[in-house]
């Protein structure tokens, strides 16, 4: 089995939606994606993942099934300082990298900023999510390790976000989710490709083929856009948005 977890293009958040650019991403992105065998796709009720979609649905004459569990990672944090709520994947390194909990696939939930608000709720949410949809093909997880009848070559796409497709990829490769939203990165309208493998005959891993590839746009001339990230360098003005 192979999964596809595709971020959205460049987004405009003013209307959740594409800006020009991230049109152009799309159109390249369908370009790429109509030349695989892709059986089903699914996608977040957010428009800027379904506009994501759409060319490469148009190209196929095909529909996209809207799964509310992929919308952008929702759950949040409190700032002890304001008391106001906030994303838990933009804090600084200065700060997550001394915090041992984040380096671990179970204890991060538990860790003290990320027991303020929802981020436990939203990330069980998110790994039922995956595990339902991964039963419908015959996928059965056991711990790590996924059980299966028959695995075959089956293509899935999620179009979805930078936050929650991480959080998708962390939970099927046992990584902590806080560690990789500070750590890898999405670019917009990119392909990470997760595969399984299967040492034991019925029981597979997904292992990581590819991630945040954006061989499309550089195939097309079309810049990666940096949403999503802060200052490469100091003084520099490029920086991530905040709601990703």
């Amino acid at each position: 089995m192979k999964i596809l977890v595709i971020r959205h293009g460049d987004p405009d958040y003013s209307i959740d939606s594409l800006t020009e650019k991230g049109w152009r991403e799309a159109e390249l992105l369908s370009q790429r994606l109509v030349k695989m065998k892709i059986d089903d796709f699914y996608c977040s009720p957010l428009g800027r993942a379904q506009a994501t979609a759409k060319p490469t649905l148009e190209k196929l004459g095909r529909e996209a099934t809207i799964l509310p569990w992929l919308r952008e990672f929702s759950g949040q944090i409190i700032n002890p300082n304001t008391g106001e709520r906030k994303i838990p994947w933009n804090l600084a390194p200065q700060y997550w990298t001394l915090q041992p909990e984040f380096f671990d696939k179970d204890a991060w939930l538990d860790q003290g900023l990320m027991r303020t608000g929802n981020v436990r709720e939203i990330y069980e949410q998110t790994a039922k999510g995956v595990d339902e949809l991964l039963e419908k093909y015959g996928y059965h997880r056991k711990g790590m390790i996924f059980t299966c009848e028959h695995n075959d070559d089956t293509v899935i796409a999620l179009f979805c976000h930078y936050a929650l497709g991480q959080t998708v990829i962390a939970h099927l490769l046992g990584l902590p989710a806080v560690h990789l939203w500070h750590s890898m990165m999405l670019p917009t309208s990119s392909v990470t490709t997760l595969v399984t493998e299967e040492r034991v005959p019925g029981e597979v891993f997904f292992k990581c083929f590819q991630m945040g590839d954006t061989s499309h746009l550089y195939a097309g001339g079309e810049p990666v856009s940096v949403s999503g990230m802060f200052r490469e360098c100091a003084g520099n003005d490029r920086r991530v948005q905040d709601d990703d």
